[in-house]
């Protein structure tokens, strides 16, 4: 695979690339980043082949204490209307489902820690995520949700949350975290604890950091989409 050129959008410092990073380091892809929380300039769309967004505990519209998230929304758009991969994880999947149209709402359950996903029908049709379980477990931490974009195809769906996972054409966007690592959970968790209270799809500090043992396979699959999704690019 000749290298690709990959830029990523990072909203907080606790919310990094997690394993993407070991993906991009090991395959000799340059990698250039925007951390907003530093003020730092966005890139041209020429310069990168690929975005990735990253999660954050902001919503898309808290403009008010977040400027910079007008011309993030605006740049996203400007990126899939050039036809560029983009990969949303968490907060960056429900930016990408506005800049294509889909409606962006509160949840009706917030969902933290580790749940299961299922595939979809049109998730078991996808060439994107074949030899994947039927069901497996992965890390949440979300209160908002995205509707489907037009024309998207749905990919994964858990018990308290119905639009986890969706890809169309070479844009693909994640509610959950595949990418999370040791360090990082331990980092969410650090600075999310506020909001681990009583609730039907929130675990404890204790019980998400017990559960450290499914990072790996997590990473896989995370590995794996990467491969297929970018694919096409070469």
């Amino acid at each position: 695979m000749k290298p690709i050129r990959i830029h990523y959008l990072q909203h907080v410092p606790f919310e990094d690339l997690g394993c993407i990073e070991q993906w991009i380091t090991q395959n000799h892809h340059p990698s250039t980043v925007t951390r907003f929380f530093e003020n730092d300039e966005l890139p041209s769309l020429s310069d990168f082949d690929m975005l990735i967004v990253m999660g954050g505990p902001m919503g898309i519209f808290d403009d008010e204490k977040y400027p910079w998230l007008t011309e993030e929304r605006q740049f996203i758009r400007k990126a899939i209307n050039a036809n560029k991969t983009v990969l949303g994880i968490c907060l960056g999947s429900q930016l990408i489902a506005h800049a294509m149209g889909a409606k962006v709402h509160p949840n009706r359950e917030k969902e933290i820690g580790w749940f299961d996903i299922s595939l979809t029908e049109q998730g078991h049709q996808s060439k994107l995520l074949e030899g994947f379980d039927e069901t497996f477990p992965v890390f949440h931490w979300h209160g908002d949700t995205f509707e489907l974009p037009a024309g998207a195809h749905h990919l994964f769906q858990s018990e308290g949350c119905v639009n986890q996972g969706f890809i169309h054409n070479n844009v693909l966007g994640l509610q959950f975290h595949f990418e999370v690592t040791v360090e990082s959970l331990k980092e969410m968790v650090k600075h999310g604890k506020e909001e681990l209270t009583a609730g039907k799809y929130i675990q404890s500090a204790e019980e998400i950091l017990a559960h450290r043992q499914l990072i790996p396979q997590n990473n896989k699959l995370m590995f794996t989409i990467l491969e297929r999704i970018t694919r096409h690019i070469n």
